[in-house]
């Protein structure tokens, strides 16, 4: 049985993950955790800020006219690409009323903000949820290192007859094949 996962993105790179875990049959869902959408810009003190809900067509016609080839250089066109062809506009995770089994965040910060979030709404249906922080560093490389990982204990996870009890179990495993660091904590909805 395909559990509900889902993605926090987390920077340019990580909506890669998408698509793989949409290709292995997976249920999953991706959102971000900040204020705002940020994107790389002409410069690192100068990134292209969107507020959540903003259209990817937005977004991607106004990078595109204002430097074409710095944003297809890096890659940004691209991954705007992708993501209109996933759904309408970056969403935010404290907006969304869905309900997981496993939430997956690939930085700290982003872990404790869905934590911080999940802690909020109180828990009041007691259906539980396991947040897993892999830490992945914010680059295509790295992303793609990390996606496959992350891949990989979906899977364990996945094929646990029951992942609540084993849980544990698969994380230590995991964490010993993998040289990722990683945080796990089980909150309510």
């Amino acid at each position: 049985m395909k559990r509900k996962l889902m993605e926090v993105i987390l920077g340019e790179h990580f909506p890669l993950f998408f698509f793989t875990f949409r290709k292995k049959g997976f249920n999953i869902s991706s959102y971000g955790t900040g204020s705002a959408v940020r994107l790389p810009g002409s410069a690192i003190d100068k990134p292209n800020i969107y507020q959540f809900g903003t259209p990817y067509d937005t977004i991607y016609n106004e990078l595109k006219g204002k430097d074409f080839n710095l944003y297809t250089q890096n890659g940004l066109l691209n991954m705007l690409d992708r993501n209109r062809k996933i759904k309408r506009a970056p969403e935010r995770f404290q907006d969304s009323k869905e309900t997981f089994d496993v939430i997956f965040t690939c930085e700290e910060r982003c872990y404790d903000a869905v934590c911080e979030e999940l802690a909020v709404r109180g828990g009041k249906y007691s259906f539980p949820v396991h947040v897993v922080n892999v830490e992945i560093k914010d680059n295509h490389e790295d992303a793609a290192i990390g996606g496959r990982w992350i891949l990989q204990l979906a899977t364990m996870i996945d094929q646990a007859k029951d992942f609540e009890e084993e849980m544990e179990n698969i994380l230590l495993s995991f964490s010993t094949k993998s040289p990722l660091h990683i945080l796990h904590t089980i909150a309510f909805y």
